[in-house]
C-alpha cells in the first residue's frame, strides 16, 4: 500500500481531508484516529502533527507527505516538494518597531525571534548577514516588547497582530508558503501508485480552476465563439436540428466565466450554461 502522511490539525488538516476526499479516497471520521486504511485505493493515511510530516517522509517509514512549504524548508529535512496544492498559503515576513530596519542588510548585529529557525537562519546566511536567532514556539509579538529580540519573524497575513502589537513588516518576503505535497529526496519519480495520486489531485485542482461552458451560437457566429472559448485541446461542436445552428462545449477558467458568458450574448450565443466539473484528467 501507499503510505501517506496526512496533517492530523491546524489550518492544512481540513482543506487536506477535503481535496484528499475530492479525490476520491477515504477519510477519517473522528479527529482522534491516527490512521486509516482505504482498501479500494491500496492507501494508507497516517494523521501526524505538520511539523513532523517532512521528517516522516525523509526517513523512508511512509511514501509522501501533505505538509506546508514553510515545514518542509524549516525542517531541513531530506525530502522535496512534489506538486503545490494551492491551499494554505502564507507569506514570511520580518517586522520590528518603526524605524528599527528597512531591510536585511539593517539586521546585522540584531536579534530574530522566530517559530521558524531553519528558515530564518537560512535566509540570513544565504544573504550574508550576522545576526543571532531566537525561537519560540509561539506568540512571537511578544518577544519584542519584553526585550528577548529587536525583530520577528512570522507569518503574515492580513497584519493586523502586527499592527496591533505596534510593529511593522519591511524588506522583502522571506518566503512564500502553501500546502505542498513531498516526497523523500531521490525517490523513484515514476512509482505507479505516486504517479495515480498525483494525478487524481491534479484532477481535482484542475476541477476547481475550470467549469464547463455549454451554449448554442449561429454558425456565422463560431469562429468568434471559439475564440472565446478555445478549451483545453479545442472545443466540442455539435449541429442543432434547427438548420444554421450549433451547440458548443468548452472548459474555461471559473474566474472568467461570467466575463466569457457576457461576451458570447453579444455576439448572440443563447441558452448559456456553466457547470462545476468534480473531477478530471488531462
Amino acid at each position: 500500500m501507499l503510505r501517506i502522511a496526512v496533517p492530523n490539525k491546524g489550518s492544512l488538516s481540513g482543506p487536506a481531508a477535503e481535496m484528499l476526499h475530492e479525490a476520491g479516497y477515504q477519510q477519517r471520521r473522528e479527529s482522534k484516529e491516527l490512521r486509516i486504511v482505504d482498501p479500494g485505493n491500496e492507501v494508507e493515511f497516517f494523521y501526524l502533527r505538520p511539523r513532523d510530516i517532512a521528517i516522516y517522509v525523509s526517513s523512508g517509514r511512509l511514501d509522501i507527505g501533505v505538509t506546508g512549504r514553510d515545514l518542509l524548508v524549516d525542517s531541513a529535512a531530506d525530502a522535496e516538494e512534489i506538486l503545490p496544492l494551492g491551499f494554505a498559503r502564507s507569506t514570511f515576513r520580518f517586522a520590528a518597531k518603526p524605524g528599527t530596519a528597512n531591510g536585511i542588510e539593517d539586521l546585522k548585529g540584531k536579534t530574530v525571534a522566530t517559530s521558524y529557525e531553519g528558515i530564518v537562519a537560512g535566509h540570513l546566511a544565504d544573504s550574508g548577514i550576522d545576526a543571532s536567532v531566537v525561537h519560540l514556539d509561539g506568540a512571537v509579538e511578544t518577544a519584542i516588547e519584553l526585550g528577548v529580540a529587536e525583530v520577528i519573524a512570522d507569518v503574515v497575513e492580513t497584519g493586523t497582530s502586527l499592527r496591533n502589537a505596534g510593529l511593522e513588516v519591511f524588506g522583502d518576503p522571506i518566503m512564500k508558503s502553501e500546502a505542498v505535497v513531498i516526497r523523500r529526496t531521490g525517490a523513484d519519480a515514476e512509482e505507479p501508485k505516486v504517479q495515480q495520486f498525483l494525478r487524481r489531485l491534479q484532477g481535482v485542482l484542475v476541477a476547481r480552476t475550470y467549469v464547463m461552458m455549454d451554449y448554442d451560437c449561429r454558425v456565422e457566429q463560431l469562429e468568434k465563439a471559439v475564440a472565446l472559448t478555445p478549451g483545453l485541446e479545442s472545443p466540442t461542436v455539435s449541429p442543432l436540428h434547427n438548420e444554421g445552428w450549433v451547440a458548443v462545449r468548452a472548459m474555461v477558467p471559473a474566474k472568467e466565466a461570467q466575463r466569457i458568458m457576457d461576451d458570447l450574448y453579444e455576439i448572440g450565443a443563447r441558452a448559456i450554461l456553466t457547470t462545476a466539473i468534480h473531477a478530471c484528467r488531462l
